[in-house]
C-alpha cells in the first residue's frame, strides 16, 4: 500500500484526482494541505482520517509518506516539485509541469539522480476520442499524418472552486500564463503523440482579442512544423461557444473530431463512433485519470517501465516557452534546436 498525500485542495484535485486514487486499491490518500484552510473540510469530509497539515513544508517531512500528488496553480509546481524530491517522495504533478525551461532542467536532474519518479498528468490521451483516434493511426485508417488543425474554444477561464472573488488563472504570478498556459499543454503532447514526431519549430502570437483588461492572453494561435507535417492550434477563451474540434489530414484519409464523434473519411466513405464524454465537457475529467495513476502506481513500484512522460512534459515546457518568444517576435519561427525529443 502507498501512502500519498495532495498539495492543493481544488476543483481538480478534488473532483478529478481524488475519486481515481479512491478508487485504487494500492494506494491511500493520508495527507493533505491548501493554502486556504477552509479547504481542510472539504477533504476530511471524503476521508475523515486524513492528516490536514497547515504547509506543504509540514507534509513533505511527514514520516511514511511515499509520494505526492501537487494540485496547485502552475508557477508553484517547480519549487514545490524540487521540495518534495528532495524530501525524497515521488511526484506526480498536474500540468504544466513547469512554466520556464529554466525550472526545467534541473528537476529532470534531481530526479535522476535521486531515483524518483517525476509524473505529469497527461489525462488527455486517455479521453475516449483521443485514444479511438491513436488506435485508428497505429492501423494506418488514414496513412501518414501530413496536417492537423485543432481549436479549443472557451468562453472564459475554468471558474476556481468557490466561485467567487479572483481567478488565479488570470494572475501570471501563479498562472504563469493565459490560455496558451491551461490549455496548450494538452494540445501539444496530444498532436505530437498522433504525428509521431517532434516539433522542428514553433511560431504564436499572443492576443487579448476580448478581455482586453486582463494581464495574460485570452487567445493563441501557434504553427508547428515538423519534419513531415505540420499542425496549426486555436486557443481561445474568447469564443461564443464552447467545443473541441481537430482534423487529421492523412496520405489516405481523414479523421475529424467534434468533441464526443469521431469521424473517418477514406475512399468516398465514412465511419462514425460516438466517443462520450466530450472534450469540452468540464475540467475535471475524473475518468481519464485512473489510467495515469496506474502508469505513475506502476512506476513508483517497479511494475511498469517509464512510459516517456517526463521526456514529452520536457518537450511541453520547450513548445510554450518558444511559442511566446516568437510571440515577442511578432509571430516568426523559431527552431527547436535544443529540443528534448521523446520516444515514440
Amino acid at each position: 500500500m502507498l501512502r500519498g498525500a495532495i498539495i492543493g485542495l481544488g476543483n481538480v484535485a478534488l473532483d478529478g484526482h481524488l475519486p481515481g486514487w479512491r478508487r485504487c486499491r494500492d494506494v491511500e490518500i493520508v495527507a493533505a494541505t491548501d493554502v486556504e484552510p477552509a479547504r481542510r473540510a472539504a477533504i476530511e469530509a471524503l476521508i475523515p482520517t486524513v492528516e490536514w497539515c497547515a504547509t506543504a513544508q509540514a507534509l513533505l517531512v511527514r514520516e511514511q509518506l511515499d509520494f505526492v500528488d501537487i494540485c496547485t496553480p502552475p508557477a508553484t509546481h517547480g519549487p514545490l516539485v524540487a521540495a518534495a524530491i528532495r524530501a525524497g517522495r515521488h511526484v506526480l504533478c498536474e500540468k504544466p509541469l513547469v512554466v520556464s525551461r529554466e525550472e526545467l532542467i534541473p528537476l529532470r536532474r534531481l530526479a535522476g539522480d535521486s531515483g524518483r519518479v517525476l509524473h505529469t498528468v497527461h489525462n488527455w490521451h486517455h479521453a475516449p476520442i483521443v485514444k479511438r483516434t491513436a488506435q485508428l493511426l497505429a492501423e494506418g485508417a488514414i496513412g501518414a499524418v501530413r496536417r492537423v488543425s485543432w481549436q479549443t474554444l472557451r468562453i472564459r477561464p475554468a471558474a476556481v472552486r468557490e466561485g467567487q472573488g479572483s481567478n488565479w488563472r488570470l494572475d501570471p504570478s501563479l498562472a504563469g500564463g493565459g490560455v496558451l498556459t491551461d490549455h496548450g499543454w494538452h494540445v501539444f503532447y496530444v498532436i505530437c503523440r498522433f504525428i509521431g514526431e517532434s516539433p522542428i519549430s514553433v511560431a504564436a502570437r499572443l492576443e487579448t482579442r476580448r478581455h482586453t483588461a486582463w494581464p495574460v492572453e485570452d487567445t493563441a494561435t501557434v504553427h508547428l512544423a515538423f519534419p513531415h507535417a505540420t499542425a496549426e492550434i486555436l486557443l481561445t477563451w474568447a469564443a461564443d461557444t464552447r467545443g473541441n474540434r481537430a482534423e487529421l489530414i492523412g496520405t489516405e484519409g481523414r479523421l475529424d473530431l467534434e468533441d464526443d464523434t469521431l469521424v473517418l473519411t477514406r475512399r468516398g466513405h465514412q465511419e462514425r463512433w460516438p466517443c462520450p464524454p466530450a472534450m469540452s465537457d468540464g475540467s475535471a475529467h475524473p475518468d481519464w485519470f485512473d489510467p495515469v495513476v496506474d502508469q505513475f502506481v506502476g512506476e513508483v513500484t517497479g511494475a511498469a517501465p517509464p512510459d516517456g512522460n517526463l521526456a514529452e512534459a520536457s518537450l511541453c515546457t520547450i513548445l510554450e516557452s518558444l511559442a511566446r518568444e516568437s510571440s515577442r517576435q511578432g509571430g516568426h519561427a523559431v527552431p527547436l534546436a535544443a529540443a528534448i525529443t521523446p520516444t515514440w
